[in-house]
């Protein structure tokens, strides 16, 4: 570990549009020393979400923006290498905010990360998607914020993306007619064939608000709402009487210099309930999101894919998969193996 450097991608520039490799400075420094309290963690895995942008740039959002020189912020999943504290033995895995870096340090503040179970019976990509974050967001706003009803019908908007694919896959559960909107013929036959979606809209053709209309003959009842734009005003056309609109992004207008705009006069006219939310929201719920999502999928209710792009000196290039659609279910940047034959990879 003395000879160990630690790569870091340190944000130089606040993206104007489409996220450029020049918006970082990618530096090599040596590894700190640990205080009381600390473990230093090496990055394996590392997430890859809209929120980064937004993190980018100096717009009003629900964390502080990442000031120039920093660290850019990221999620992700590493092991602990070394440590000075009781919370964090050598070879855990935790969880948690790591930087697009290859070494981050653990502490035991409000910031800690999460230790995850030795036992782990779930792929760590897999906790960082279906089982993490994006999948905790998708359960609590859905079943909280958007109270699906069975035999109702429930919109997914990015619906092959992390957080919209199990969306769908959590109202059928539910008892729900689901029809998903994706960009492509492949991903459309995947939210059919393989998720067991209803209907798919494919908004690259032409032809997509006919297809929004053949598919939703009966109007929409619940918009989990990821896109904004076109796409969310066509949808809330369609909405019924006391729809209920999760809203979750609006991944659309995020490398736009303007500011998003809307017909809301669906909204007053059909009486839908429109709520905004972040994940964090629920956080005092997250155990049981997780244990919950866990079982779907051990008991093959719930399934999942990741898009794993290597290397860490990828990362900002691999971001713009998120806004180009060329992304199938989690996002992940693969930053080192894990130890072990054994290890949860």
């Amino acid at each position: 570990m003395n000879n160990a450097v630690n790569r870091q991608y340190r944000l130089k520039t606040r993206p104007v549009g489409r996220i450029e490799t020049t918006d970082f400075d990618f530096v090599t420094e040596p590894l700190s020393e640990l205080e009381p309290g600390q473990a230093r963690v090496r990055v394996l895995y590392l997430s890859l979400d809209p929120t980064n942008r937004i993190w980018m740039s100096d717009m009003d959002q629900y964390m502080p923006p990442v000031e120039i020189g920093a660290v850019m912020r990221g999620g992700g999943i590493g092991v602990v290498v070394d440590s000075n504290s009781s919370r964090y033995e050598p070879g855990n895995y935790v969880l948690g905010l790591t930087g697009w870096q290859d070494y981050c340090i653990a502490d035991e503040g409000e910031n800690a990360m999460t230790v995850l179970p030795a036992d782990l019976p779930i792929p760590l990509p897999t906790m960082m998607g279906a089982c993490g974050m994006t999948g905790v967001t998708a359960y609590f706003g859905l079943l909280e914020l958007g109270r699906p009803k069975p035999g109702e019908t429930v919109l997914v908007s990015a619906a092959a993306g992390a957080v919209g694919s199990v969306v769908g896959q959590i109202a059928k559960i539910q008892g729900c007619r689901v029809v998903g909107i994706a960009g492509g013929p492949d991903k459309c036959r995947y939210l059919v064939d393989e998720l067991g979606f209803d209907e798919a809209v494919d908004y690259k053709r032409d032809d997509w608000r006919e297809q929004l209309a053949a598919a939703t003959p009966d109007g929409i009842d619940v918009n989990f709402e990821n896109v904004g734009g076109e796409i969310m005003e066509a949808v809330m056309a369609r909405m019924n009487l006391f729809g209920r609109m999760p809203l979750c992004g609006m991944i659309s207008g995020y490398n736009s210099s303007e500011p998003a705009r809307a017909d809301f006069s669906p909204i007053l006219m059909r009486r839908i309930e429109v709520r905004g939310f972040i994940v964090t929201d629920f956080m005092e719920r997250f155990a049981e999101a997780t244990q919950q999502l866990a079982l779907w999928l051990l008991e093959g209710k719930l399934r999942h894919q990741e898009t794993i792009i290597e290397g860490l000196e990828n990362a900002p290039t691999a971001v713009n998969l998120l806004f180009d659609g060329g992304n199938i279910g989690k996002l992940i940047v693969k930053v080192a193996d894990a130890p072990g034959a054994d290890a949860p990879s």
